[in-house]
């Protein structure tokens, strides 16, 4: 399959290992921590080994790629196309926290028999999902839209009363860390919630990757759309979910989305408050 048939994420149902065989596009500041007034560089790109940049995003794709800091959300039109990834900047002028997203605009795609079923064990397609597709009448057609989201944070300055961090976006599918990911240490755990069309989304599986590592682990959220992960080490992080479900829409089967959020635990200390002095 070419790389526009390898989708995104490896989910399943319960908690497992997994190899990671699938592209994801992901968002990642090149700076988490700055001081204000820092211009910022963020690099959009699909791969299948994070964080290695790997194929660039066309500009052209884009739908929306915004930043929130201190309740206002401002556009990111600085855009440049590299020859890995698409490189987003901007200038974050305030003290607090940068919370920065994309959404890519709506793309089809269609598959043969055989190739479903390669994409099937790629994103570890629900029981529900694969009896859809059974029960199709001959000659069966498989023709997708899917949309991709993608998010990170960046610190700007020393703000020890920010939360912006928990609040969400508004995409359709989003992850959002109910713990300071600003805070984290390697060992800690990392609490999120994951939300469609803004409501907690229940039993639906969230995937997290270690930069460098070729497996992740798969947790399913529970009946609030919650889920703990362990952070067992010190680096960058990827987590990623893919919601795959059958379209109503004329001339289409399926429709799905795909978000990841990336954050670091790359820095061990929390927020530090300023040095007095001696």
């Amino acid at each position: 399959m070419n790389r526009h048939k390898l989708l995104l994420t490896i989910v399943i149902a319960v908690v497992a290992t997994v190899a990671v065989s699938a592209h994801d596009t992901w968002l990642t500041p090149r700076q988490f921590r700055v001081v204000p007034g820092t211009r910022v560089r963020l690099d959009l790109t699909s791969g299948m080994a994070f964080p290695h940049l790997d194929t660039s995003i066309k500009p052209d794709r884009i739908d929306v790629a915004r930043f929130r800091q201190n309740g206002k959300t401002q556009e990111i039109t600085d855009r440049v196309s590299g020859p890995k990834s698409l490189v987003l900047s901007a200038v974050f002028k305030d003290t607090g926290v940068a919370t920065c997203w994309i959404e890519l605009k709506p793309r089809q795609l269609e598959l043969t028999p055989t190739q479903v079923e390669e994409y099937f064990e790629e994103i570890g397609a629900s029981p529900d999902v694969r009896q859809t597709w059974l029960n199709m009448k001959s000659p069966k057609h498989w023709r997708e839209v899917y949309v991709k989201h993608a998010k990170s944070f960046v610190s700007v300055g020393i703000s020890e009363t920010d939360r912006s961090w928990n609040e969400p976006v508004g995409m359709s599918l989003e992850i959002v860390p109910d713990k300071d990911p600003f805070t984290l240490r390697a060992g800690d755990d990392l609490p999120v919630r994951v939300l469609k069309n803004g409501v907690g989304f229940a039993n639906f599986p969230v995937g997290i990757v270690f930069e460098g590592e070729s497996h992740g682990q798969i947790h399913s959220t529970d009946s609030n759309g919650r889920v703990v992960f362990r952070l067992a080490k010190q680096g960058r992080y990827l987590l990623r979910g893919t919601d795959l479900r059958p379209s109503t829409k004329p001339n289409l089967e399926w429709e799905s989305d795909f978000t990841t959020m990336t954050f670091t635990t790359l820095v061990v200390y929390p927020r530090l408050a300023p040095s007095r002095g001696r």
